[in-house]
């Protein structure tokens, strides 16, 4: 059987296009009013399903509120982190 050489560059595409979820967790600092409008300004949600994800996140210690690449979920990541948040790309 021959074995093929895995191409570098391929790799590195699986890697920055497999999604992943953006996961927000429950805390006990920040209001409801304050990570809803956090998720419609960082995460561009509806109003409506930004309070979904503040209840259900409230319920059960966590929602993912946003799929997609690594790169795509870094920089709002970092911005619901600057803003006190505690998420994790999973």
């Amino acid at each position: 059987m021959v074995k093929h050489k895995e191409n570098p560059a391929s790799l590195e595409k699986e890697i920055n296009t497999t999604l992943r979820e953006l996961i927000l967790y429950n805390d006990d600092v920040n209001t409801f009013d304050f990570v809803i409008r956090t998720l419609i300004e960082v995460c561009t949600h509806e109003p409506e399903q930004a309070e979904q994800c503040a209840m259900i996140a409230h319920h059960n210690g966590k929602c993912m509120v946003r799929t997609g690449d690594y790169y795509e979920l870094k920089p709002l990541y970092e911005e619901m982190t600057l803003r006190g948040l505690t998420v994790s790309i999973e």
